[in-house]
């Protein structure tokens, strides 16, 4: 899907330290390593599919404010591509961010909806309930 109208990643790279790349052995929360530190990918053109096919909410979702930029808050939110749940996934230095205000009241907003909302931040993880409730994933 194209990025909403107004909205690009800039020098963003959540996505490429946050998230898992198995085609290059990274795990989640160091950079990859074709990633550049203002922004951008050095093999953009001849990137994984795994990457290709990733989509950021905030960047593709217009509602979503600049205040919700991956980088800004330190949190990727995201649909889960094995299963129906919308993720927040954290900045492996933010590991609370999915805590901060705006990016609760999301959460909530979504769980709202009946979906099931999960932040994650490393190996840990938490499903936030329609109510603004919260517990540890098991």
């Amino acid at each position: 899907m194209a990025p909403a109208p107004g909205k690009s990643c800039g020098s963003c790279t959540m996505c490429c330290t946050a998230l898992e790349i198995p085609e290059f052995n990274k795990p989640a929360g160091p950079p990859c390593e074709h990633c550049i530190a203002s922004g951008g990918c050095k093999i953009y053109t001849s990137r994984p599919q795994l990457c290709r096919d990733f989509e950021c909410e905030w960047l593709t979702e217009r509602t979503l404010p600049a205040t919700l930029r991956p980088d800004r808050v330190g949190t990727i939110l995201m649909e889960a591509d094995d299963t129906d749940e919308y993720r927040a996934v954290c900045s492996p230095s933010r590991p609370n961010a999915w805590r901060h205000p705006q990016v609760f009241a999301h959460l909530v907003r979504i769980a709202k909806t009946g979906r099931t909302v999960v932040a994650k931040a490393g190996l840990n993880s938490w499903r936030i309930f329609a109510s603004g409730e919260w517990g540890p994933t098991i």
